[in-house]
């Protein structure tokens, strides 16, 4: 059939296919990102929403299928793509999320050469000018434009300043969306943001973010951080006790090495003092606080664990 979902007013609504993929360690992680961005965690290894993002987003998605056409079989898929036209270079892509069997190399190239001969346009294998997939489903088949996502994320592995305890880009990109899945207009804030690694991935994604820690060797390093990539940030030598502004999201990595941790007094007194700061939380710790975000006036609405060998890290989403 061909996708026509209509919105008020008759306007056309697209369909979205999203790929993704995660070491079996952010399994958790990556089902608690989907929530957040999506509102489902499918374990089909692909979602079909009408939520547009771009892959680049997130550290798990693949790639992202803006959907034109779909059918029950590829035969009919080949009848809707009769005729399509693409003005410039095409190269079709094919992505199988079919959970029980796959297809081998030789049918996949064939399928792509079969469609590829439905388009009306000048096919190129290198440097198109456009990307087109198809996909096929447990249910059905799939044809539409093809982005494929970029590692940005890998990139701010760089920084000049690190923590050997610091949250991974990879991690932190991921926190950054289960924080703020829309970004429009949301002020956020990292009250113990360290050398700035959560910092990075939100200016990056062009989120409204402020930084503070109460170590000046940490804000001195979070701005040399944020400098090296060319981003402009406001870091602050704060105590979280003495900031007065009010947010929309709080993003808080509970400070913490390997061999000490906070006193129980301590961390009660800081959350006391976050619950204050925004309406929404999500909380990092490697120690169990459900009973101290409860004290605190906390409700946990989602969670999730990250895993790195035998180091675990809680992300904890509170309203």
């Amino acid at each position: 059939m061909l996708v026509t979902h209509r919105g008020k007013g008759g306007k056309r609504l697209t369909d979205y296919l999203y790929t993704y993929a995660f070491h079996e360690d952010e399994q958790d992680l990556c089902f608690l990102e989907m929530r957040s961005l999506f509102g489902t965690d499918s374990k089909q290894k692909y979602i079909h929403t009408p939520r547009c993002i771009h892959p680049n987003r997130s550290p798990f998605i693949k790639e992202r299928v803006e959907i034109l056409y779909e059918a029950s079989c590829l035969e009919e898929l080949l009848l809707l793509i009769e005729g399509y036209h693409i003005v410039g270079t095409f190269k079709v892509v094919f992505i199988d999320c079919h959970l029980d069997e796959k297809m081998s190399f030789d049918n996949r190239r064939s399928i792509e050469r079969t469609v590829g001969l439905r388009v009306r346009g000048a096919a190129s294998l290198k440097n198109p000018t456009q990307l087109l997939a198809v996909v096929r489903t447990n249910h059905n088949w799939i044809f539409g434009t093809y982005l494929k996502s970029e590692s940005i994320w890998l990139l701010h592995q760089q920084k000049p300043q690190n923590y050997s305890t610091a949250l991974s880009t990879r991690v932190a990109r991921a926190i950054v969306n289960i924080a703020v899945p829309i970004i429009d207009e949301v002020k956020v804030i990292d009250p113990c943001c360290g050398i700035g690694t959560v910092l990075i991935e939100a200016l990056s994604l062009e989120i409204n973010i402020v930084g503070s820690d109460i170590n000046p060797l940490a804000t001195t390093g979070a701005r040399e951080n944020l400098t090296h990539f060319g981003l402009k940030g406001n870091v602050v030598l704060q105590d979280i006790r003495d900031i007065r502004e009010s947010y929309d999201v709080m993003i808080m990595d509970m400070p913490y090495n390997l061999c000490s941790v906070l006193p129980m007094e301590d961390k009660l007194e800081m959350l006391s003092s976050a619950r204050r700061l925004a309406q929404k939380a999500v909380v990092i710790t490697v120690e169990p606080i459900d009973e101290i975000l409860n004290d605190v006036g906390f409700t946990i609405k989602d969670r999730a664990v990250a895993k790195k060998g035998t180091f675990f890290r809680e992300i904890i989403v509170c309203e």
